[in-house]
C-alpha cells in the first residue's frame, strides 16, 4: 500500500436517521463490509464500525471519485437526508469526534472508543488498514483516551443500559420489580448493573448460550439468575421491566411472547432491533426504543457541554497535526519521485560519461569518484529549488502543484490530491529526515561549489 491516498467515508446515525434506517445500513457486520470494499476498484484500504447507533464505512483511493463510487451502495435502502457523505477532512474529523464520545447518543460515554479500537483491529487483521487509515484510527483512539482522562467529558457517564434504566423509572417503578434483561454481552451487562443500582428485587438474564447468561448473573450485585432464550415467554410473564441487547439479526420478542404479559414496560437498545414494534399492541405493554433515549440522555449531555467544549479544542489541535502528517507525506512522496527520477538519469548520463572516457584512457577510482561527486552535487543544486517549492506548496495547501510534479516525475500517477484547508503548517522535512529516494550523499544547497572543484579536479588529471 502506497503512504499517500485519499480518505472518503459515509455514515448513517442517529443524528439524522432513524432506528429502522441505521438497521437497513447495518445488514452485514463489519468486517464483511470490509472485504466487500477492498474487492472494489481502486480500493487501496478499508474500515467500517458498525454499533447500536451507527453504521460507517471508509475507503483509501487515489481520487475522490473513486471512493465515492466504492460507498455508492452502502445504505441503497436508506433516504438521502439520512445518508451523510464525508470528504478527506470531514472523516478524519469525525473519527476524532466518534473516539472521544462527541458523536454519541450519550454524550461522552465509553463504549464507543472500546467498539472503534475493536473495528480498528478487525480491520487491521483483515489486511484492510495501510498507512493512511493507520495514522487517521490511530489519531482517533489517541484522541478519545486523551478525552477521558483530561477532562471530564464521561464522569458520571451513563452507558446506554444505564439510560435505558433512568428511562424505566421514570415511567415505572423500578425498585422493588422483577427485571429482565435478554442479552449478555457489554450492553446487556451495563444494563443488568444499573438495574441492580437500581434496587430491583431480582435480575433475570437471558441468552442463548446459557452459560453466558449464568456468568453474568454471577456478576450482578443482586438476586439475580439465568434462563435460557427459549423460556424469553416465561421471563417477560414475571417482569415489569425488560431491557433487551442482543445481536441477533432477527427478532427476539414478538407479539406472542407478551401476550398475556400485562403491565410491562420493554426498552429495546439493541441494533438490529430484538423487539418487534407489534409487541407493543399487546394489552399492559410499552415498548421504547433508542430513539425514546434522547431524552433521558438531555440532561447528561447539560452536565458535560464545558467537558465537551475542551474536547473540541483538542480536536481542533490534534487535527492540525495530523493534517501536517499528511501533507509531509504527500509532499515527500512527490519529492522522492523527483529524486528518484533524477537518480536514473543520473546513473545513466554518468555510466556514459565514465565510458567515452574510459575509451580514453583507464580511470583511477578518484577520478570515477569525481565524475560521480559532480552528478550527486548537479542534482542536489537543480533540484534544492523544486524541493523547497514543493513543501512550500504542501503547507499552502496547493496541490495542483504536487500533483504535477507527481504526474511529471511518476509516469504512473493517476491519483487525486486531496484539499488540506485551513491550515497553516511550516514547511520542512519530515521527521525521518529525506524522503524516500533522495540520495543520502546528495547536498541540496545552492552555494554548494563541488561542480566547479570537480571539474578543475579532472582537468588537472
Amino acid at each position: 500500500m502506497r503512504d499517500a491516498g485519499v480518505i472518503t467515508g459515509v455514515r448513517v446515525s442517529h443524528e439524522s436517521a432513524s432506528i429502522e434506517e441505521i438497521e437497513s445500513a447495518s445488514t452485514d457486520d463489519a468486517e464483511t463490509v470490509v472485504e466487500c470494499l477492498l474487492s472494489r476498484d481502486g480500493v487501496e484500504e478499508a474500515f467500517a464500525i458498525q454499533t447500536c447507533n451507527r453504521a460507517e464505512a471508509y475507503v483509501v483511493t487515489d481520487a475522490v471519485a473513486v471512493g465515492r463510487r466504492a460507498l455508492d451502495d452502502f445504505a441503497p435502502d436508506v433516504r438521502d437526508g439520512s445518508v451523510v457523505e464525508m470528504d478527506h477532512e470531514q472523516s478524519l474529523r469525525h473519527l476524532m469526534r466518534v473516539a472521544a464520545g462527541l458523536e454519541s447518543l450519550v454524550l461522552g460515554e465509553d463504549q464507543i472508543l472500546g467498539q472503534l479500537k475493536r473495528a480498528a483491529e478487525s480491520a487491521r487483521e483483515a489486511g484492510a488498514v495501510g498507512p493512511v487509515l493507520d495514522d487517521a484510527l490511530t489519531k482517533a483512539v489517541h484522541v478519545g483516551e486523551r478525552a477521558r482522562t483530561e477532562t471530564r467529558i464521561n464522569e458520571g457517564a451513563v452507558s446506554l443500559g444505564s439510560a435505558a434504566v433512568k428511562l424505566a423509572a421514570s415511567e415505572v417503578d423500578v425498585a422493588g420489580a422483577t427485571a429482565l434483561v435478554v442479552g449478555a454481552g457489554e450492553m446487556g451487562r451495563l444494563a443488568a448493573e444499573a438495574l441492580a443500582a437500581a434496587d430491583v428485587e431480582e435480575v433475570v438474564v437471558a441468552n442463548r448460550t446459557l452459560s453466558n447468561a449464568e456468568h453474568l448473573a454471577e456478576l450482578v450485585d443482586s438476586p439475580a439468575r439465568a434462563v435460557p432464550l427459549d423460556d424469553v415467554d416465561e421471563a417477560v410473564a414475571e417482569a415489569e421491566v425488560v431491557i433487551t441487547a442482543t445481536g441477533s439479526p432477527t427478532y427476539v420478542i414478538s407479539e406472542p411472547e407478551v401476550a398475556g404479559a400485562g403491565e410491562t414496560m420493554l426498552i429495546d437498545i439493541a441494533q438490529p432491533r430484538d423487539v418487534d414494534p407489534a409487541a407493543g399492541e399487546a394489552s399492559g405493554v410499552v415498548v421504547r426504543d433508542i430513539d425514546a433515549l434522547e431524552a433521558v440522555t438531555d440532561e447528561t449531555r447539560a452536565l458535560r457541554e464545558e467537558a465537551a467544549r475542551r474536547v473540541e479544542a483538542m480536536i481542533d489541535d490534534e487535527f492540525d497535526r495530523l493534517l501536517d502528517s499528511y501533507k509531509r507525506k504527500r509532499a515527500d512522496e512527490a519529492i522522492g519521485a523527483m529524486y528518484e527520477s533524477a537518480e536514473r538519469v543520473k546513473e545513466r548520463e554518468v555510466q556514459t560519461a565514465l565510458s567515452k572516457l574510459e575509451s580514453q584512457g583507464t580511470l583511477t577510482p578518484e577520478q570515477r569518484e569525481t565524475v560521480a561527486s559532480m552528478a550527486d552535487a548537479l542534482v542536489g543544486q537543480l533540484l534544492s529549488a523544486p524541493t523547497k517549492s514543493l513543501r512550500d506548496a504542501a503547507a499552502e495547501d496547493d496541490w495542483s502543484t504536487i500533483q504535477t510534479a507527481m504526474r511529471l516525475f511518476n509516469p504512473d500517477f493517476e491519483g487525486e490530491m486531496p484539499h488540506f484547508s485551513g491550515d497553516d503548517g511550516e514547511s520542512g522535512e519530515s521527521s525521518e529526515g529525506r524522503p524516500d529516494g533522495m540520495p543520502a550523499d546528495v547536498n541540496p544547497s545552492p552555494d554548494d561549489d563541488i561542480p566547479q572543484r570537480v571539474l578543475e579536479s579532472l582537468s588537472d588529471d
